[in-house]
């Protein structure tokens, strides 16, 4: 049995779907936004296929954005599943936190954004506030079949976020998708901090890219999406999603023809009113084509005297 259910969220999608799953165990995937409105919806939603918050067994987490994990803690007598990233967040491990904004700002600090907009470092730090309060219970990794759905196999899809993971079922050709691959809008893959914060930042759009391919090799009839209807066109919507960012990177290729740039100037160029508003968004798309380029071995790379990059079309 798989039983969606949908609650509002204070972000630009509007809804996000929860899936209500019944094998062995009782199970909920993802648990909405940290709002009253989407707790209502939950409930609601929960005893209209006819269970209690309290009969859940299990939370099961996609990844670690807030609309996908506040209310973790509602389930009194749930254990709660996830990505060793989303137990970071979960945890508040101070290293990790703490570590957030530094990474940002050194992200617009190479990027070679002006000093007037270095305070989107402490924007594009994700606030705890929207998490629930409650710690994983058990890890998942990739492979593993999930604790009371028999045949259900976490497969790690990294792109979109740093924790992501889809839940494919063979026997039924249907897979729980979370945020990698949405009906009518494109998955970000967003920028996000490592847990060693030593570490190099992720290569986002590549991971992404890489997620989508693994659903090329799966006979999958239905996904049920994070967030709008079923997708049962996947192989169609895939080469489409890779095919549309393809031309996008090419036209980032062709902006690098004169002259060389930075990722806020082509970005710029890109996103000529959106990057006021959406700075952080629209660089982590900006530097997604950059890296694809990089890639395809098309552009180079030059780090200058002052810890800037700057690219140029080889």
């Amino acid at each position: 049995m798989i039983h969606k259910i949908i609650s509002p969220v204070p972000f630009p999608e509007g809804t996000v779907n929860s899936y209500l799953i019944k094998d062995d165990a009782l199970s909920i995937v993802d648990v909405g936004t940290k709002t009253p409105e989407a707790l209502e919806a939950i409930k609601k939603g929960i005893k209209d296929a006819g269970y209690q918050m309290e009969d859940i067994e299990q939370v099961i987490l996609t990844h670690h954005h807030p609309d996908h994990v506040g209310w973790i803690d509602a389930f009194p007598n749930a254990k709660v599943l996830g990505h060793i990233y989303v137990d970071a967040w979960l945890r508040r491990d101070p290293v990790f936190i703490n570590s957030h904004y530094d990474f940002y700002l050194d992200r617009l600090k190479e990027e070679g954004v002006p000093e007037e907009y270095y305070f989107w470092a402490k924007k594009m730090t994700r606030s705890i506030e929207m998490l629930g309060e409650r710690t994983l219970t058990g890890v998942i990794h990739d492979g593993d079949e999930i604790p009371g759905h028999k045949g259900l196999i976490a497969i790690e899809t990294l792109g979109h976020a740093q924790s992501h993971f889809v839940f494919w079922n063979e026997e039924k050709k249907a897979m729980i998708g979370g945020d990698l691959l949405i009906a009518n809008i494109s998955s970000n893959p967003l920028i996000e901090p490592p847990l060693n914060p030593k570490a190099k930042r992720a290569k986002s759009l590549l991971q992404y890219n890489a997620s989508l391919k693994k659903l090329l090799t799966l006979p999958i009839d239905k996904i049920y999406s994070g967030h709008g209807s079923e997708i049962t066109n996947v192989q169609e919507l895939v080469h489409e999603r890779l095919e549309r960012q393809h031309i996008r990177a090419m036209k980032v290729l062709k902006l690098l023809e004169e002259r060389p740039k930075n990722i806020f100037q082509i970005n710029v160029e890109i996103f000529p009113i959106p990057y006021k508003s959406q700075l952080g968004l629209t660089l982590s798309q900006t530097i997604g084509q950059i890296d694809y380029l990089l890639d395809q071995d098309l552009i180079t790379e030059v780090k200058d005297e002052n810890g800037v990059y700057w690219y140029a079309k080889k």
